[in-house]
């Protein structure tokens, strides 16, 4: 029920939200409001309702019946009367079914905590399912923890616990951390959850059956950080894993084996040139040449790890942890009461959309799962994307080798907006990144704090002292079509969702802060608040004109940085005079230039986000430099600020953002 309409616009944003999540048949009651929320891009709609005399528009409520299909194809509109009214009925063709997009993570090792590099590809993901979900697609985003295997039961062992116990206590800050960080997950996969043993045993049973399993003995190098048997050329002469720079266990053992080399051709047609399936093409260019040199069988099965899920052949051997845990991508779509077998995820969200793994697991992703669907008769996930490494000292950053960097303390000091915000952007999504803390903060402060968060302020600032804060015209049709900030924003909005489209998150983030930029030379130029102070009346008026324009801008980009930072894009659009209700129910559509109408009332001006200041929290301070000497007062260095002072350290900051935050929602 919609309890106001005009035009082509409607204001109860429940419906809204209704119907752009269901894409359904809906009916709704409405009279004459303000302007909050946008219909379907149908211009024969609008006509119609254009059409209707402008006393039953403005006075009477109306009955709209309509279909809302992607894209909407209205093929007839009757006027009619009913007891309530004058109104519209649309007749229109059945709703598209909506389309799946299924996002994964990694399924963590839960051998230790969480650090920097599992929350990156998380933030990558959680960005690209809320980007999916505005172009209205039904998305399922699957994040878990991988638990069984030696390296666990070892880890349990040195705490003193239980496996299980162990792997409780890990999840439950990986949990705990997504939350901080504003992951928003649809599914969370244990591999030690009962319908996930059960699926693992469907897999193997189909793979069994299809003959592709036998057993051998097999004699190698094994890093236990890894779970794998290692090539002699993967080593070092003295053995060493690469990625871990520990020294590989000589085993010898009797285990099941998976045919991989059976698939050899198979694989190859996955990673022929022009192939989408492994991306970036780099990434695919190097497994292509370790494929081409023969794909060899590996084993599923340990005889001697006791912390895993028995063979139901021969319960004396566990699943191998890579068998296992890859099965996780199906059975963590199942919904709670679904069959646990691999046939019903194909109704829940499988096969994935895309695979978000680290480049030193892709080999697994990309090859061995691939060919463990062939021989288990399963759709092929259709797309694996190989992140690069986060560095630190130019070594890949890892529990195993101690030079984590703990996402808590960042996101502790510094909220969640900023911490995604710079993974994001600085760190070009496929290569390997290095972080610096001091970098972290020139890069946030700059784009989020000056180039946004400043431009939105001052901009309200003034029209809550000028107009009362209320828009002055309607953004839409109120100037002209060929203004430049607006043909630049349509230009960098649609640069942000081919960027977006092509898992190039830095690009995206890039084309937006280039938008605010833009906006805030237009008020270097304009300065609106020069003509308010003293202007004639029609230099006031385009003062006023040049402040609403500006925060259509910002508007603009809150809703496109949304994937990246959603709680600062929920701020702004709060300052901007917008519900909770109305942000729910936003779309990839309210990037289009013109939302803001005559008469809107703006929020009261309030910080959305603070600057970053104060003591760093994961690099030790440089020294304080030696004060001038010989000069006058103005030239004695800058002294920072001390712990405890406003500011001053990790706790003073998150202080600050949550005071920002808290004094817009309230």
């Amino acid at each position: 029920r919609f309890p106001n309409f005009v035009g082509d616009r409607v204001r109860d944003q429940s419906a809204l939200k209704q119907m752009q999540r269901s894409r359904s048949c809906m009916k709704a009651t409405s009279s004459s409001g303000r302007m909050v929320g946008r219909w379907a891009s149908s211009s024969a709609l609008r006509a119609a309702v254009r059409s209707v005399p402008r006393v039953f528009r403005q006075s009477q409520p109306a009955l709209i019946s309509t279909t809302f299909t992607q894209p909407c194809q209205w093929t007839q509109l009757k006027p009619w009367r009913a007891s309530t009214g004058f109104g519209l009925r649309c007749n229109a063709t059945a709703p598209a079914e909506t389309e799946n997009f299924t996002i994964t993570t990694p399924l963590y090792y839960v051998n230790a905590a969480p650090h920097m590099g599992s929350a990156y590809p998380t933030i990558a993901a959680d960005a690209f399912a809320r980007y999916q979900r505005l172009q209205g697609k039904a998305v399922h985003f699957l994040t878990g923890t991988d638990e069984h295997g030696e390296k666990i039961a070892l880890a349990a062992e040195k705490r003193g616990m239980t496996p299980q116990q162990h792997c409780d206590d890990v999840v439950s800050e990986y949990k705990a951390l997504w939350q901080q960080l504003d992951i928003k997950f649809d599914h969370f996969i244990r591999t030690t959850d009962a319908k996930h043993e059960t699926v693992v045993r469907e897999v193997l049973q189909r793979v069994w059956d299809k003959g592709d399993i036998y057993k051998a003995d097999y004699e190698g190098w094994y890093c236990v950080d890894c779970e794998e048997f290692k090539d002699e050329k993967e080593m070092d002469e003295q053995h060493n894993c690469p990625t871990h720079r520990k020294p590989c266990q000589h085993r010898k053992e009797g285990n099941y084996f998976f045919r991989l080399s059976k698939y050899q051709k198979e694989i190859e047609e996955l990673l022929a040139e022009g192939s989408e399936f492994v991306q970036p093409a780099a990434r695919r260019n190097e497994l292509t040449a370790w494929v081409k040199e023969g794909v060899k069988d590996f084993s599923i099965s340990r005889a001697a790890v006791a912390w895993g899920i028995p063979i139901p052949q021969d319960p004396q051997q566990t699943v191998y942890v890579w068998f296992d845990a890859l099965n996780g991508y199906i059975s963590g779509l199942l919904p709670e009461g679904a069959a646990a077998t691999a046939e019903s995820a194909a109704a829940h969200g499988w096969p994935a959309s895309v695979h978000i793994i680290g480049k030193d697991i892709l080999r697994f992703h990309a090859v061995y799962w691939p060919g463990m669907l062939i021989s288990a008769g399963l759709p092929l996930p259709k797309k694996v994307f190989g992140h690069g490494f986060l560095t630190k000292d130019g070594l890949k950053m890892g529990k195993s080798l101690g030079n984590v960097l703990d996402p808590k303390a960042l996101v502790g000091a510094y909220g969640a907006d900023a911490v995604r915000f710079y993974f994001m952007k600085e760190i070009v999504f496929g290569q390997d990144g290095d972080f610096s803390e001091q970098r972290f903060r020139d890069t946030v402060n700059a784009a989020l704090a000056n180039n946004i968060g400043n431009m939105l302020n001052r901009t309200l600032n003034l029209l809550h002292k000028n107009c009362d804060g209320q828009v002055v015209l309607d953004l839409d049709t109120g100037l002209p079509q060929d203004l430049p900030l607006r043909s630049f924003a349509q230009e960098k909005v649609a640069e942000a969702k081919a960027a977006y489209d092509n898992m190039n998150l830095g690009a995206a983030i890039d084309a937006i802060v280039a938008l605010c930029a833009r906006g805030n030379q237009f008020m270097d130029e304009k300065q609106p608040w020069t003509a308010l102070k003293k202007g004639s009346d029609e230099e006031k008026a385009d003062a006023a004109v040049a402040l609403c324009v500006v925060l259509e801008v910002l508007r603009i980009a809150a809703v496109a940085l949304s994937p990246v930072t959603p709680a600062l894009s929920a701020r702004i659009y709060k300052q901007l005079g917008f519900s909770e209700q109305q942000l729910e129910v936003l779309t990839w559509a309210d990037t289009q230039w013109g939302t803001l109408k005559k008469g809107h009332l703006t929020a009261q001006p309030q910080p959305v986000f603070a600057r970053l200041e104060g003591d760093l929290v994961t690099e030790p301070a440089p020294p304080a430099a030696p004060a001038v000497s010989g000069g006058t007062g103005k030239q004695k260095q800058k002294q920072g600020k001390g712990p405890g002072k406003k500011g001053g350290n990790g706790e003073g900051q998150q202080q600050k953002q949550q005071a920002a935050a808290a004094s817009v929602a309230t």
